[in-house]
């Protein structure tokens, strides 16, 4: 383990923390908040750390592999976080360093659990830099610091590999620093594409950033209680829209850029999702349309809220139009399995991902056919190509390690007094980076209720989502630290 060198980079990312700070500071400046000055303080804080780091490892082998790019990843995401929770703690906004540490986690990790019950309370540079850490973590802070960096490293392939979402990383450019750039090209463009959309209805700039960072991390963070619903009708389907397109596979943009048009509209895993949203907002709004048609007044409504709470709960955006914990049971069955297969690989969403849901059916469909026909010799065949059998083991393998520690998450919750459905909501939310679930932590409720344990596993649970649980699990392996 080359352990100079994460040091060195660990520092790299703390100095680009602090940069970022500077936006919240100049938000808190512009309205005359007094909490203002704890982002310059703390911003200080980090440079100063983050650039001591850099100095003192400055002369470390710049060589790196796999284990030092899981390192690097689980690491800083964690770094991060503890720093970035600093001006929540600091300036009294939240009272405990855990829930300041939660709700960090949650931003960075686009997941939009909240311990906060009253929203509209924090000032507004608290709640730019709360929506902001969802702009930072939806494509990841490497990823961002690879685009504006030289590389340090021709093995710049091992981060984005631990970042990003999925279970093949490829690249759309020969160099990783270049894949990276059209990456973030394309989600800076359809960020500012979506602020003007919604200050061009009854959202002020303000809040078209703030609504426009947690769509486009899918992360759902609000500034207000009620999420979205307050807002009308045009906003909500902006937002609709913008996060069923956060939830595609960014490479599928990429070949747009490069004019391969017709690569990108033959991806099965872009139909595929497509159909289970189609199919889900049909299923979910007769539902609805049949058991509570006196409570959203006419249809029209009805397709809405059910187009809305689909979008943002496959995306794993969170927020919501109205409280879906009222909904009957067989929508919130829906929405539930949609916050396990999660938006497809590639993009800003959390959960399992379109992807490695249909490799696994193919896998079992190959497996009943060779049970029936033993002689046969069949292959799995995915975006066209046969997938390699090391894909299918790897895919098979993360789901019963993603199952093992799912129920163990779940195990300690149910520790809490709370009942089934919340002790599996919450550990599904978290684990997902969903944000909401049912029960005592849905749309109309928040995670304030749990112990300090729970919350700092809740904590764990959203970070090991977000890096997909092999990157932090090796990170606190000691063979990952063991010499070479």
């Amino acid at each position: 383990m080359n352990k100079r060198f994460v040091f060195y980079m660990l520092g790299r990312i703390l100095v680009i923390e602090a940069v970022l700070m500077l936006l919240p500071f100049v938000v808190g400046l512009i309205y005359s908040e007094a909490s203002t000055w704890w982002f310059l303080l703390v911003s200080s804080a980090t440079f100063v750390v983050g650039l001591g780091l850099m100095l003192l490892f400055k002369k470390s082998d710049k060589t790196l592999f796999a284990r030092e790019g899981f390192a690097v990843v689980a690491l800083s995401w964690i770094v991060m976080s503890l720093f970035g929770a600093l001006p929540f703690y600091l300036s009294g906004t939240i009272h405990s360093f855990t829930d300041a540490f939660f709700e960090t986690v949650s931003g960075f990790t686009t997941t939009g659990a909240s311990i906060l019950p009253n929203i509209e309370a924090l000032d507004r540079c608290m709640l730019f830099w709360r929506s902001f850490t969802h702009w930072i973590g939806g494509m990841g802070i490497l990823v961002f610091m690879m685009a504006i960096m030289p590389s340090e490293s021709g093995r710049n392939v091992h981060i984005m590999r631990a970042e990003m979402p999925g279970p093949v990383v490829g690249k759309v450019a020969p160099r990783v620093r270049e894949t990276a750039k059209i990456l973030y090209l394309v989600y800076i463009v359809m960020t500012v594409v979506m602020v003007l959309f919604l200050w061009a209805g009854d959202m002020d700039l303000f809040e078209s950033l703030v609504h426009t960072f947690g769509t486009a991390g899918t992360g759902g963070f609000s500034t207000r209680a009620d999420s979205i619903g307050g807002y009308s009708a045009y906003s909500q389907w902006v937002i609709t829209v913008f996060m069923l397109l956060f939830g595609v596979n960014f490479n599928l943009y990429c070949l747009i850029l490069i004019k391969r048009i017709k690569a990108a509209v033959k991806s099965t895993e872009l139909w595929c999702y497509i159909g289970i949203v189609a199919a889900s907002v049909i299923a979910v709004t007769i539902n609805i349309a049949t058991t509570m048609a006196n409570v959203y007044g006419n249809f029209s409504d009805v397709v809405r809220h059910s187009a809305f709470q689909v979008a943002s709960i496959i995306t794993t955006s969170g927020f919501s139009t109205v409280d879906f914990n009222l909904w009957p049971e067989f929508s919130k069955m829906i929405l539930v399995v949609l916050m396990f297969i999660g938006g497809c690989a590639g993009s800003t969403a959390g959960g399992l991902k379109v992807s490695r849901v249909m490799m696994m059916f193919k896998g079992i469909y190959r497996d009943l056919r060779r049970m029936i026909h033993p002689r046969s010799v069949s292959s799995v065949r995915f975006e066209g190509k046969t997938l390699e059998k090391a894909t299918l083991h790897s895919v098979n393998g993360y789901v019963v390690v993603y199952m093992i520690v799912f129920f163990a998450i779940m195990l300690v919750i149910s520790l809490e007094p709370f009942g089934l459905e919340t002790a599996f909501t919450a550990t599904a939310a978290c684990f997902n980076n969903v944000g909401p679930g049912l029960g005592e932590v849905g749309p109309a409720g928040s995670f304030a209720g749990f112990s300090n344990l729970s919350t700092w596993i809740l904590s764990f649970a959203m970070l090991l989502g977000r890096l997909e649980i092999f990157p932090v699990l090796l990170t606190f392996s000691p063979l990952t630290w063991a010499k070479k």
